[in-house]
Protein backbone atom coordinates (compact mmCIF):
# COMPACT_ATOMS: atom_id res chain seq x y z
CA UNK A 1 0.00 0.00 0.00
CA UNK A 2 1.67 3.24 -1.07
CA UNK A 3 1.35 6.42 0.96
CA UNK A 4 1.75 4.81 4.40
CA UNK A 5 2.89 7.26 7.02
CA UNK A 6 1.46 10.39 5.37
CA UNK A 7 0.90 13.26 7.83
CA UNK A 8 -0.54 16.76 7.50
CA UNK A 9 -0.63 19.48 10.15
CA UNK A 10 -2.51 22.69 10.85
CA UNK A 11 -2.69 25.16 13.70
CA UNK A 12 -4.75 28.20 14.56
CA UNK A 13 -7.31 29.81 16.81
CA UNK A 14 -10.28 27.62 17.67
CA UNK A 15 -12.97 29.32 15.60
CA UNK A 16 -15.61 28.12 13.12
CA UNK A 17 -13.22 29.15 10.33
CA UNK A 18 -10.55 26.89 11.83
CA UNK A 19 -12.98 23.95 11.67
CA UNK A 20 -13.37 24.62 7.93
CA UNK A 21 -9.58 24.86 7.55
CA UNK A 22 -9.24 21.49 9.31
CA UNK A 23 -11.63 19.88 6.83
CA UNK A 24 -9.66 21.42 3.94
CA UNK A 25 -6.47 20.00 5.48
CA UNK A 26 -8.09 16.56 5.60
CA UNK A 27 -8.92 16.96 1.89
CA UNK A 28 -5.18 17.37 1.24
CA UNK A 29 -4.55 14.16 3.19
CA UNK A 30 -7.08 12.32 1.01
CA UNK A 31 -5.34 13.59 -2.14
CA UNK A 32 -2.09 12.04 -0.89
CA UNK A 33 -3.78 8.77 0.15
CA UNK A 34 -6.30 7.79 -2.53
CA UNK A 35 -6.39 4.20 -1.19
CA UNK A 36 -8.27 5.25 1.98
CA UNK A 37 -11.85 3.97 1.61
CA UNK A 38 -14.48 6.70 1.13
CA UNK A 39 -16.59 5.47 4.05
CA UNK A 40 -13.63 5.75 6.42
CA UNK A 41 -12.79 9.23 5.15
CA UNK A 42 -16.35 10.41 5.69
CA UNK A 43 -16.75 8.94 9.17
CA UNK A 44 -13.32 10.13 10.30
CA UNK A 45 -14.08 13.64 9.03
CA UNK A 46 -17.37 13.57 10.96
CA UNK A 47 -15.55 12.73 14.19
CA UNK A 48 -12.82 15.32 13.62
CA UNK A 49 -15.43 17.95 12.79
CA UNK A 50 -17.37 17.18 15.98
CA UNK A 51 -14.29 17.44 18.19
CA UNK A 52 -12.92 20.61 16.58
CA UNK A 53 -16.36 22.22 16.63
CA UNK A 54 -16.68 21.45 20.34
CA UNK A 55 -13.26 22.96 20.99
CA UNK A 56 -14.28 26.10 19.08
CA UNK A 57 -17.66 26.35 20.83
CA UNK A 58 -16.67 25.48 24.38
CA UNK A 59 -12.96 26.23 24.67
CA UNK A 60 -13.23 29.96 25.25
CA UNK A 61 -11.70 33.01 23.59
CA UNK A 62 -8.14 32.84 22.33
CA UNK A 63 -7.85 29.05 22.41
CA UNK A 64 -5.18 27.76 20.05
CA UNK A 65 -5.28 24.31 18.45
CA UNK A 66 -2.51 22.28 16.85
CA UNK A 67 -3.82 19.39 14.76
CA UNK A 68 -1.99 16.52 13.11
CA UNK A 69 -3.73 14.01 10.84
CA UNK A 70 -2.07 10.81 9.64
CA UNK A 71 -2.65 7.71 7.62
CA UNK A 72 -0.49 5.01 9.18
CA UNK A 73 -0.87 1.55 7.72
CA UNK A 74 -4.60 0.87 7.80
CA UNK A 75 -5.46 3.57 10.36
CA UNK A 76 -6.53 7.18 10.34
CA UNK A 77 -5.18 9.09 13.33
CA UNK A 78 -5.90 12.61 14.57
CA UNK A 79 -3.96 14.25 17.36
CA UNK A 80 -5.36 17.59 18.54
CA UNK A 81 -3.77 19.75 21.22
CA UNK A 82 -5.58 22.82 22.50
CA UNK A 83 -4.91 25.51 25.07
CA UNK A 84 -8.44 25.47 26.52
CA UNK A 85 -9.04 24.75 30.19
CA UNK A 86 -9.15 20.98 30.75
CA UNK A 87 -12.45 19.65 29.44
CA UNK A 88 -14.56 17.67 31.88
CA UNK A 89 -15.57 14.60 29.93
CA UNK A 90 -17.53 11.73 31.36
CA UNK A 91 -15.36 8.70 30.51
CA UNK A 92 -18.42 6.44 30.38
CA UNK A 93 -20.27 5.57 27.20
CA UNK A 94 -22.02 8.49 25.53
CA UNK A 95 -25.72 8.10 24.99
CA UNK A 96 -27.47 9.66 22.02
CA UNK A 97 -29.95 12.27 23.29
CA UNK A 98 -33.61 12.16 22.36
CA UNK A 99 -34.87 13.49 19.05
CA UNK A 100 -36.26 16.59 20.76
CA UNK A 101 -32.77 17.68 21.94
CA UNK A 102 -30.98 20.26 19.81
CA UNK A 103 -27.45 19.38 20.92
CA UNK A 104 -25.42 16.75 22.73
CA UNK A 105 -24.92 14.28 19.89
CA UNK A 106 -21.27 15.09 19.10
CA UNK A 107 -19.57 12.81 21.60
CA UNK A 108 -21.98 9.94 20.91
CA UNK A 109 -21.41 10.26 17.15
CA UNK A 110 -17.66 10.49 17.64
CA UNK A 111 -17.56 7.35 19.77
CA UNK A 112 -19.78 5.49 17.30
CA UNK A 113 -17.53 6.07 14.28
CA UNK A 114 -14.09 5.67 15.87
CA UNK A 115 -12.21 2.61 17.07
CA UNK A 116 -10.46 4.65 19.76
CA UNK A 117 -11.10 8.07 21.29
CA UNK A 118 -8.89 9.40 24.06
CA UNK A 119 -8.89 12.68 25.96
CA UNK A 120 -6.18 13.89 28.31
CA UNK A 121 -6.90 17.09 30.19
CA UNK A 122 -4.38 16.59 32.96
CA UNK A 123 -1.87 19.21 31.80
CA UNK A 124 -2.18 22.66 30.29
CA UNK A 125 -4.99 22.34 27.80
CA UNK A 126 -6.32 19.16 26.27
CA UNK A 127 -4.98 16.40 24.05
CA UNK A 128 -7.50 14.55 21.90
CA UNK A 129 -6.57 11.35 20.06
CA UNK A 130 -8.91 9.84 17.46
CA UNK A 131 -8.29 6.57 15.60
CA UNK A 132 -10.23 4.71 12.96
CA UNK A 133 -9.13 1.47 11.32
CA UNK A 134 -10.11 1.08 7.67
CA UNK A 135 -13.34 -0.84 7.34
CA UNK A 136 -11.78 -3.04 4.67
CA UNK A 137 -8.11 -3.11 5.58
Amino acid sequence: MSGDGVTVKIGGLATPAFVEDVLDTLDSLWEATPFVPDEDRTLFMLAVSEVTTNIAQHGGDGVHVEAQFSVDGNQLIALLRDTAPPAGLDPGPAVMPGTDCESGRGLALTLAVLDDFQHDGAGDGNVWTLRRTFSRA
